[in-house]
């Protein structure tokens, strides 16, 4: 069946994770961690996915923004980072975090051919909100589903369930992109036709289903519908 919706995870797909720590790290009052600013990004996503999945499994569930602050933590005192200006400053760039490049071209270009776009993310809704609205990117999204509408964090098949039932759209017809290993292979496993946006060029997770494409970057999502 042909591709009608095109559903994307939001942090680290749509926008850059890193701009919090780069953004902070290049400010004069933020020198602190000018040295260690990719330590701390890589740290903070890591742990803020980790404990995602660690809460899930637990059935202990909470709002992005908790598991986002407590990675932050992790990864501020594995560097022996003691700033709680910066901790503050490095929180608030989260909420208008940089889209790739890409972006909104891609985008624009999908809905010109009238398909559906939108994002599936562990996001909370003001999160989300503050993070399209700050990359101009309202106009380009018909939907913006959070996790919090189920209370589990992806890959639960409760998060993907949200896609059909928003858009009305059959498995077949969605192209997942994410920039995730595991959740391109969640949605894989799951139904949809998907896309793991592997900017990094890191091997493939060996699990239990595979993504169907593997881009470097989003540029060539419209060549896939």
């Amino acid at each position: 069946m042909a591709i009608t919706t095109c559903i994307f995870d939001a942090y680290g797909t749509l926008f850059d994770v890193n701009a919090a720590a780069r953004v902070a790290a290049a400010e004069p009052d933020h020198r602190v961690i000018a040295d260690v600013w990719p330590q701390i990004a890589r740290d903070w996503r890591l742990k803020q996915l980790q404990y995602t999945w660690l809460r899930a499994v637990a059935e202990q569930h909470c709002d992005f923004w908790q598991v986002t602050q407590d990675g932050l933590d992790w990864a501020l005192e594995a560097a022996n980072i003691d700033a709680p200006e910066t901790r503050e400053r490095l929180l608030s760039l989260y909420w208008e975090l940089a889209a790739y490049a890409e972006v909104p071209e891609m985008l624009a270009t999908l809905q010109a051919r009238d398909l559906k776009t939108g994002i599936l993310s562990n996001g909370s809704p003001d999160m989300l909100d503050g993070a399209v609205k700050s990359a101009g990117l309202e106009d380009l999204l018909n939907a913006t589903l959070s996790v919090e509408s189920v209370g589990v964090f992806k890959p639960s098949a409760k998060v993907y369930d949200m896609v059909g039932a928003h858009f009305g759209c059959a498995n077949d017809e969605v192209l997942f992109v994410s920039s995730n290993g595991w959740d391109a292979a969640g949605a894989a496993g799951y139904g949809f036709q998907t896309v793991w946006v592997n900017r990094a060029g890191e091997p493939q997770d060996r699990l239990y289903a595979q993504p169907h494409h593997v881009l470097q970057d989003l540029t060539g999502i419209p060549d896939l519908t």
